[in-house]
């Protein structure tokens, strides 16, 4: 007899280490016993299933049938077809339905004649013997079988459980230890028995990793695997910049201000727009931090990859001025429609407006998706001259002639007074 007390027990200890509902214990327990029950006692092609009280400790057996016709099952095989060892069952193309089998099918017309409302593809239920009324009869294979199952069972249920878990965490950072390097891919151990992957294309450029080191990943997607959970990793995507940043400071965490956009070359250099809902809160600042504490911590995290932190704007064209910073644009014109910018700098910013190997220029026309054409004052020599007037009316501003140098120093001190 089945010992209900420590099967309570039993259930109630799954339940709590595994994490896995009674319900989906129950169940793994039935599919096993099914599956044993079909082995020692039931036929080929059978859909046996079991129902198992763990309050009364009563279990039965029932054998299922599918409601078919013509239209979803081919005519069964003859005894003279099943005889024949040179028979070939062949299959008309296009025709996808099965071979009519009488321990798994049940016509229409017979399934009625038992239950009046019977309709196609309904269920028809037959109890059986139950072999557990006899112990001795219910064989040392069969329960061996069962429990194989039931671990299969849990096992699969606690898969599925973990895999929920993390797929309501794709797009999050995640906190692990890089486990080891093989092949060029980095593996992740984000919890116990719990391994992520960083394939080679999601890994940030210069970064070495080594085995024993903490380190924060994106997570991408998580799926179901042979052996487990599938977690794709990234040190690369763009949104962990975002997730960094959301960690380290309280204003971007809670909306108040937005990282409008990212552009980012990882490994090197990021840059990214930020915009304040909150006319007394700094952007900037608020994602700089108190003596640069928090752009510190995110790019401490990401191997000292630059960061440039630039103000969105609703102005299209101011926006892409601010783009190129830390290069100062002197004059812009742009084509709205077609998303298309001249950007002028002095001529001593033209290579920090363009960076190294074009990488400012570049970054900035992802950020802001415009196309950016830059080019230095000597392109435009109006400008050139514009600026040089300009520049000779500030020293003629500041100039103090011999004659006026008293009237001037008594005009300071007064103002001071």
């Amino acid at each position: 007899m089945i010992d209900l007390k420590a099967l309570q027990e039993t259930l109630g200890q799954i339940e709590q280490e595994k994490n896995i509902p009674r319900e989906k214990i129950l169940e793994a327990i039935e599919f096993a016993l099914a599956a044993a029950y079909k082995r020692d006692y039931g036929s080929r092609g059978q859909v046996i299933r079991s129902h198992f009280n763990p309050e009364t400790g009563d279990l039965e057996f029932f054998q299922v049938k599918t409601v078919v016709d013509d239209t979803l099952v081919r005519p069964a095989l003859t005894e003279e077809q099943l005889a024949d060892p040179d028979f070939v069952d062949e299959v008309e193309e296009g025709d996808e339905r099965v071979r009519f089998n009488p321990e798994h099918h049940m016509y229409l017309k017979d399934a009625q004649m038992m239950k009046a409302d019977a309709q196609l593809e309904d269920e028809m239920i037959f109890p059986l013997d139950n072999p557990l009324l006899d112990e001795e009869e219910f064989g040392r294979v069969a329960a061996l079988t069962a429990k194989q199952v039931i671990i299969q069972k849990i096992r699969e249920a606690e898969k599925e459980i973990k895999v929920r878990r993390y797929e309501q965490l794709v797009g999050t950072v995640l906190s692990g230890t890089i486990q080891k390097v093989v092949a060029g891919r980095v593996f992740v151990e984000l919890a116990p028995r719990t391994i992520g992957v960083i394939e080679k294309e999601e890994q940030s450029q210069g970064e070495w990793y080594k085995p024993g080191d903490p380190i924060k990943v994106f997570l991408m997607s998580a799926e179901a695997g042979p052996r487990g959970v599938l977690l794709n990793l990234s040190r690369k995507n763009p949104e962990l910049i975002r997730e960094l940043f959301r960690a380290e400071s309280p204003e971007v965490a809670t909306g108040v201000v937005e990282i409008k956009s990212i552009s980012r070359e990882a490994g090197d250099r990021t840059k990214i727009a930020v915009m304040s809902h909150d006319p007394d809160v700094d952007p900037i600042g608020a994602c700089v931090g108190q003596r640069g504490s928090r752009i510190n911590a995110v790019t401490s995290n990401l191997g000292n990859e630059k960061i440039d932190i630039i103000v969105w704007s609703e102005d299209p064209l101011l926006y892409v001025a601010n783009s190129l910073a830390p290069a100062q644009v002197i004059d812009i014109e742009g084509d709205l429609e077609a998303k298309e910018a001249k950007v002028i700098v002095a001529e001593d910013q033209l290579s920090l407006a363009i960076g190294k190997s074009g990488q400012n220029a570049r970054l900035a026309a992802r950020l802001t998706g415009w196309k950016i054409d830059i080019s230095g004052t000597n392109e435009h020599p109006e400008i050139a001259e514009e600026l040089s007037q300009e520049e000779e009316e500030e020293v003629e501003d500041d100039f103090v002639s011999l004659d006026n140098l008293k009237e001037v120093i008594d005009r300071v001190v007064k103002e001071e007074e």
